[in-house]
């Protein structure tokens, strides 16, 4: 298993996601910045809904929605390692 999998998670209010890696680092992967902007036709429209971002899962290391949803692990490991904070930014246009 990588040290970026992902072990556990625990979901926080305001689209917050606490993380825990299999090499112990921990730290909180934010997505509000992006999720209360509201659809913008990218992958993660569904996410803005709380009902649908609250049924989180682990697959294979990675933060999982149903519909195929996933967040990169190894992006948010090396984001969380330097700082303890992984954003999930904000658009400033609608995604064609």
């Amino acid at each position: 298993m990588a040290v970026w999998s992902i072990v556990r998670f625990k979901l926080l209010p305001n689209f917050k996601i606490e993380v825990w890696f299999n090499d112990g680092t921990s730290g909180v992967a934010d997505l509000a910045p992006r999720l209360l902007q509201g659809p913008l036709g990218d992958g993660f429209d569904p996410l803005c809904d709380e009902r649908v971002f609250s049924k989180a899962f682990l697959e294979h290391g990675a933060l999982t929605w149903p519909g195929g949803i996933d967040l990169a692990p190894d992006a948010m490991y090396q984001r969380i390692r330097a700082s303890g904070l992984s954003t999930l930014a904000a658009k400033s246009r609608r995604v064609a």
